[in-house]
């Protein structure tokens, strides 16, 4: 339900209103202006506080580890033969989803089909700059395509000039053409942000009742890294104060996660989710790291690239060439 974190400070500073507008569609206002949003923020920047303490982390070689990994292909070039792959490997691998553009949803839910793994669809990707009929377009699109969760880029440019009334109305508005269950992750694009602007990023995202915030696009500047994930995860934290842990805004860390030790790295700082290409690679590592570790492989090598070759899938029957 689209109230389902009522009573957390971010949804209780951030009541909107829905009005329409001259063509129809539903469009959120803020009663708030980007003055009151400033005080708001700097109060949530006074009580962060980031724990140097690792997270709980899922085994590395059991299914769990694969339930937080978002398989991802955003690539322009990418053939319809690719995305086949990326469904089939999620399938056998049990990956939470397949992230893909709004042109490849359909084909995705279709191979997808009978199984527990979803479709998410990045929204105003990669630059966030669309204005929010786009945006809300691109939604309207997708779901009825087939996507469950979508991934959408954050203005932020209009974050670097404290636009936040702004800001704030553009997401409370997606949330409102994509109601829970869809999930919906906000993008920040971390490389461009100082630590002040990703923790009034974050705080918008709780008060729209988004479920994730989320790194990077992986298409500019740096990946996902500790600090900022840390910094992610405090944020959730404190504007979920009052709200049980399973229902709190939480974080996806994409960009740059390649090996089994990128991806405990970005867990134990707090992440749940993890975005990437890489997700059969980690998987396969995971098992290798945990058999070893239980004596039931013999150790690598010194110098030698396990992921040397790619890792066959173990079926296809769930493509369709």
């Amino acid at each position: 339900m689209a109230s389902s974190r009522k009573g957390s400070i971010a949804t209780s500073v951030a009541r909107s209103e829905a009005t329409t507008t001259d063509g129809g569609a539903v469009k959120s206002t803020t009663r708030y202006t980007n003055d009151e949003w400033t005080k708001f923020i700097a109060q949530v920047e006074k009580d962060i506080v980031i724990s140097s303490e690792p997270c709980p982390c899922p085994d590395v070689g059991g299914p769990a580890l694969a339930q937080t990994i978002d398989h991802t292909l955003l690539k322009l070039e990418a053939r319809a033969v690719q995305f086949d792959d990326l469904c089939a490997e999620a399938r056998v691998n049990g990956f939470a989803t397949v992230c893909v553009r709004p042109q490849w949803v359909h084909k995705c839910a279709v191979d997808l089909r009978g199984s527990n793994v979803k479709v998410a669809c990045v929204i105003g990707f990669h630059e966030g700059t669309h204005d929010l009929l786009h945006k809300a377009q691109e939604a309207k699109q997708a779901l009825r395509a087939g996507a469950s969760e979508l991934d959408i880029v954050l203005n932020y440019p209009e974050l670097q000039t404290a636009q936040y009334a702004s800001i704030y109305t553009e997401l409370a508005t997606l949330r409102l053409q994509a109601p829970h269950p869809t999930l919906l992750k906000l993008i920040l694009e971390t490389s461009q942000l100082t630590p002040s602007e990703i923790i009034a990023a974050c705080a918008m995202a709780a008060a729209a009742n988004f479920d994730f915030v989320k790194t990077s696009t992986g298409f500019r500047g740096a990946g996902a890294n500790e600090a900022d994930v840390r910094l992610m995860a405090a944020c959730c934290e404190r504007l979920g104060a009052g709200v049980p842990a399973d229902r709190r805004m939480r974080v996806k860390a994409s960009g740059g996660i390649r090996t089994i030790e990128d991806a405990v790295k970005m867990l134990e700082a707090g992440a749940s989710r993890l975005g990437t290409s890489g997700g059969v690679w980690i998987v396969k590592e995971g098992r290798e790291t945990a058999e070893q570790s239980r004596g039931l492989s013999p150790p690598v090598a010194e110098g030698f690239e396990r992921r040397g070759s790619r890792p066959g899938l173990e079926t296809r029957l769930f493509t369709d060439y």
